[in-house]
This record gives C-alpha cells, structure tokens and sequence, in this order.
C-alpha cells in the first residue's frame, strides 16, 4: 500500500470537506443578511405608509429628492468601500441602507394595491430564489455576462434620470423590461459570483465575514431591483 498516496487523498477528501462546510456557513450568513435587510426595509416602508403626514413630508416635499437619491449614493460608497469597514461598520452601512431604501419605497404603497404589491412580492422572490440556484449550482460559468449587465445597468440609470424629466410611459415600460431582465441574470450572477469569492479568502475570518456581508449587499440590491421593475409591469394602481 502506497501510504503517500493515501494521506494525499485524505488531505484533499478533507480540505473538500473544510471548504463545503465553510460554504455553507459563508452562504448561510449571506441569506441571513440579506433576509435580515429585506425585512428591516418591509418594516420601514410599511410603518412610514401608515403614516399621511410622514409621507407628504418624504414625498410632498423637497426632501423627496434626498429620499430618492440617498440610497443611489449609499449603493456607490458600500459598493467601493464595504471591504476596507470594518464588520461592525460595514453591518451598520447595510442596516442604514436597508432603511433609506424602505424610506424610499414607501411611496408604493400610494400608488399601487397591497394586493399587487403582494403579488408581484412572491413573484419576485420565486423568480429570486430560482435564479439563486441556478448561480449556485451550475457548472457554466457566468463571469462572461458580467461586463454585458454592468453595461446593462449603466443605461437603465442613464435612460431613468432621463425619463425624470420626459415623464414617458413608453420608456419607462421599456426600462422596466429591460430592468427585469438585467436583475433576473445578475441574480444568478452574483449568487456564483460571492460563491467563488469564498474559495479565493475562505482561510481569513474578518475578510470571509465582510464577504458574507457584502454578498447579502448585492443579492438585496438584485431583489429590490427585479421587485421595482416587476412592479411597475405588473402592480395594479389604485386609481387604475
């Protein structure tokens, strides 16, 4: 019996099995985040639509620019700062954006029916969840798209500022599409994407934890997206 040969295939049997638990862990902590994010914006746009007069302050007033650009801006500064906070800081950021985007979402609730916006919700989380998987589990790697949907999101926020100020129902049906579709592949995209993050740094703890973070940070802004864009096809307005 080769004994060299033996130890080298226990090593590795070993080493696969310290990755997948470690994956799981790093996975589990990523949904978990992201989970806790979705819920704390869900609370926040609902308890600030209870409220008429906290949302004509949010919405009837010059403060609906900040509203409305604050989480562009916060989405920049995590996108290009979450992994030199520290954890603390970089879960404070993400618990201050959950809540700036709930702010922002409450409007929906003036415009459209629970009913839809609980539709389109399960929709949404259904279409999530599938593409979920898929990035997890498929063999094809996805890196290629990347460049195409970074393109793709690029001239959805040029095309909506733009229709900010044209006001057109046809653009915007067209951005909304277009929006669906980005976001539907982004999901799968990313969900590969923080998977392989944690091979390249699954020895360092901190780094391992802000990944987890920063994976819950891009899998949230997916589901927010193809949530917003699925609405606005599909949402029933209340004066329709």
């Amino acid at each position: 019996m080769n004994y060299e040969n033996v130890k080298s295939v226990y090593e590795s049997t070993s080493k696969r099995t310290h990755y997948d638990w470690g994956l799981r862990e790093y996975l589990l902590k990523a949904y978990q985040y992201m989970a806790f994010a979705l819920t704390l914006t869900t609370i926040i746009s609902m308890g600030a639509a209870s409220s008429p007069q906290f949302l004509y302050v949010i919405h009837g007033t010059s403060l609906k620019w900040v509203v409305a650009f604050a989480p562009v801006m916060m989405a920049f500064y995590m996108g290009s700062r979450l992994m030199s906070m520290s954890v603390t800081g970089a879960q404070t950021c993400l618990i201050i954006f959950a809540t700036l985007i709930g702010l922002s979402l409450s409007s929906i609730f003036i415009l459209f029916t629970g009913e839809s916006i609980a539709r389109v919700f399960f929709i949404t989380a259904s279409t999530f969840g599938a593409m979920s998987i898929y990035g997890y589990s498929t063999k094809r790697d996805l890196t290629s798209m990347g460049s195409f949907l970074i393109m793709g999101l690029i001239g959805i926020l040029i095309a909506s500022i733009v229709n900010i100020f044209m006001q057109s129902g046809a653009m915007q049906f067209m951005i909304s599409v277009i929006g669906v579709g980005v976001f539907t592949l982004l999901t799968a995209y990313d969900a590969q994407r923080i998977k392989s993050l944690y091979y390249q740094s699954y020895s360092n703890a901190e780094i391992t934890q802000k990944l987890a973070i920063y994976g819950a940070f891009t899998l949230y802004m997916d589901f927010i997206n193809l949530f917003v864009f699925l609405l606005q096809l599909f949402g029933v307005k209340k004066n329709d």
